[in-house]
């Protein structure tokens, strides 16, 4: 408690710059393109947080756990469709708190974060994002986690997940995925968190970006395996429609892949496809030929965009 106190008044005199980017004093490229050099990958098992919402749920960072193996370990706070200010300002409700967290990998997100336990902290924002920067102060509160982390451990890195939108989104789940990244996840996020980020910047775990690259490929290619469309990554409902925004646990076994090669900097490729849920169960899996095809467009997308902090 005591170690908590002293980050959060370190933040309260440190003043939160949020501020600096919203004023329109946008990092320039040479900037950015210093901050984003790649990181060292890390030197053994890792201990990672994740604070976020259903987007994050339980299955996926237990998937990653089995990528990474037994001495992976992780803690969670989450919420049904919760924003980062909703996780920070105490005041404020987390639908849905008590049924997310009911599990033993819980732990409250500001004692988890300030005790610089982590490894890795891996935050998210709720999406619609649009709605999120524009009512939820993504920047800042982005910050203000971030901030909470790398004042805890100077050693924690801090990663945002850039997630999706509704597959029937009215301008299109792919074009929304192509114009969100920069736009929104990069430019009203992470990069507000840039000028107080000093030699440590928050770095990008691109889920969205490697599922819009998986479907285009499964699609040109007529179906791979058992998927013939992006629909095949999505749940159902108990009626059998379609949940337009929920994984099932093939699209939660690419987006694990995904934080796994940005987390450990390794190739995902040749990685197990067989692995159970969050509750021991066995998950539907890929069949191996759309596994290995998901393996392959983690690695070629994280390794392609500078902000994973994962070398070319």
């Amino acid at each position: 408690m005591f170690r908590l106190g002293i980050v959060l008044v370190l933040l309260a005199l440190a003043g939160v710059t949020w501020w600096w980017f919203s004023a329109g004093r946008k990092p320039s490229p040479a900037q950015i393109e210093q901050a984003y050099t790649a990181l060292p990958a890390p030197k053994g098992p890792m201990a990672v947080y994740h604070l976020g919402h259903s987007l994050v749920g339980r299955d996926m960072p237990a998937m990653l756990a089995q990528l990474a193996g037994a001495d992976h370990a992780y803690g969670s706070q989450l919420g049904w469709g919760t924003s980062l200010r909703e996780h920070w300002e105490p005041e404020l409700p987390i639908n849905g708190f008590e049924t997310e967290n009911a599990h033993p990998r819980f732990r409250p997100a500001r004692d988890a974060i300030a005790s610089g336990d982590y490894d890795a902290v891996v935050l998210t924002e709720m999406v619609e994002i649009r709605d999120a920067i524009k009512y939820h102060s993504s920047g800042k509160y982005f910050s203000l986690w971030a901030d909470l982390a790398r004042l805890s451990n100077p050693n924690t890195r801090v990663y945002l997940y850039e997630t999706w939108h509704r597959l029937d989104d009215p301008q299109g789940w792919l074009n929304r995925l192509d114009d969100d990244l920069n736009r929104h996840w990069e430019d009203q996020i992470l990069l507000v968190d840039l000028p107080q980020a000093g030699n440590r910047p928050a770095r990008l775990i691109p889920a969205g970006q490697v599922m819009a690259r998986f479907a285009r490929i499964v699609t040109e290619q007529g179906g791979i395996g058992d998927l013939s469309g992006p629909e095949d990554l999505f749940a159902r409902n108990d009626d059998g429609t379609l949940d337009t925004i929920h994984l099932n646990d093939k699209g939660a076994y690419l987006v694990a892949l995904t934080h796994y090669a940005v987390l450990y900097h390794r190739s995902p490729v040749g990685l197990p496809h067989q692995l159970s849920r969050a509750d021991g169960t066995r998950a539907d899996a890929p069949s191996a030929e759309a596994a290995a095809l998901m393996q392959q467009v983690v690695w070629d997308v994280v390794t392609s965009l500078p902000k994973t902090g994962v070398a070319r």
